[in-house]
């Protein structure tokens, strides 16, 4: 006689009850880890915005021995930085996936993909040292000082260019900064790409498309949420790296022109420079005034990236 079948048990209500307060309790931690981080930030502050106010965010000043502080050379160099990282970072990353989904040999997927997503294990730190050591020198011989002959005498772009050949400074943080969030992008891009229909490329390829029209008409409309969080979650890393950037921007509190081969600083590497031996006062106060201005970047950056969505779901909803 065969065994009749174990019939089947619901979970009974008082599990149901826990597993709901446990995952509630979970979400209600995480925004109480979040407002006490803004709060700590705020009373660590005070001082600064209490004395600066916003025009902290429009001082050039950084004077440790006079004791007069503002935040615009770190915020350029970080927001500058970090476009700089997406405008290169995106466009390879798009390609680095479209090639991986839709072009790339099957013996070659695996192999590529690892090796791509290898790079996200490098440490932060060795990049920074390749991009001073080996990348700053082969800038500067190779990219700056050729420039600067060319230009040179033109208007804007001379002063775009101007500034010693070292090898450091804005666009070589920008660039180090791509190269290490171009796995992060490159990856959830194409794992995004990679959960597209099946059905819905081989319907158009069908009609007569050609690859790209897939990717742009098809793939990309199915996936945008995705792509455009791949995006923020780079733009995340860039904006919050700290050592690879304390290498190569050249951490120069001035800001004498706006070429991009300027040394410049970034918030990160002047909490890293100066935060251990700041004393408590008016300079640690301003440095965590630093840190509260990356945290509503962030948080801008993450509102920004929302309503971009609900923008394409409207039109997206306009054209059906």
């Amino acid at each position: 006689m065969t065994p009749s079948p174990t019939p089947y048990r619901r979970p009974s209500a008082l599990a149901d009850k826990l597993f709901g307060w446990a995952a509630k309790g979970a979400a209600i931690l995480t925004l109480g880890l979040l407002l006490g981080i803004l709060g700590s930030l705020l009373v660590g502050a005070w001082p600064a915005i209490e004395k600066y106010g916003l025009g902290f965010l429009t001082n050039t000043v950084w004077d440790p021995v006079s004791n007069e502080y503002g935040g615009l050379v770190m915020i350029y160099g970080t927001v500058a930085t970090s476009l700089i990282a997406l405008m290169i970072a995106v466009p390879v990353s798009f390609g680095i996936a479209l090639f991986l989904t839709e072009l790339s040999p099957a013996w070659l997927k695996r192999p590529l993909g690892t090796a791509i997503e290898l790079l996200a294990a490098v440490p932060s730190i060795v990049y920074g040292m390749w991009g001073l050591l080996v990348f700053g020198p082969i800038l500067a011989t190779y990219v700056q000082q050729p420039l600067q002959s060319l230009f040179a005498g033109v208007p804007y772009l001379g002063a775009l260019v101007s500034g010693p050949p070292v090898g450091i400074g804005i666009l070589s943080a920008g660039i180090i900064l791509a190269i290490m969030i171009i796995p992060f992008i490159a990856s959830v891009m194409r794992d995004v790409f990679d959960v597209t229909p099946p059905m819905l490329k081989e319907s158009a390829y069908a009609l007569g498309s050609t690859t790209w029209e897939v990717v742009s008409k098809v793939v990309l409309p199915y996936t945008k949420a995705g792509v455009v969080g791949g995006i923020m979650l780079g733009l995340g890393r860039a904006l919050g790296e700290t050592m690879a950037v304390t290498f190569v921007i050249g951490n120069f509190n001035q800001l004498d022109s706006l070429s991009l081969f300027q040394a410049a600083n970034s918030i990160t590497s002047a909490l890293a420079n100066e935060f251990a031996e700041a004393g408590a006062g008016l300079h640690q106060a301003a440095l965590i005034y630093l840190g509260l201005v990356l945290f509503f970047i962030t948080f801008v950056v993450l509102v920004l990236s929302k309503v971009l969505l609900s923008r394409l779901r409207k039109h997206e909803g306009a054209k059906t």
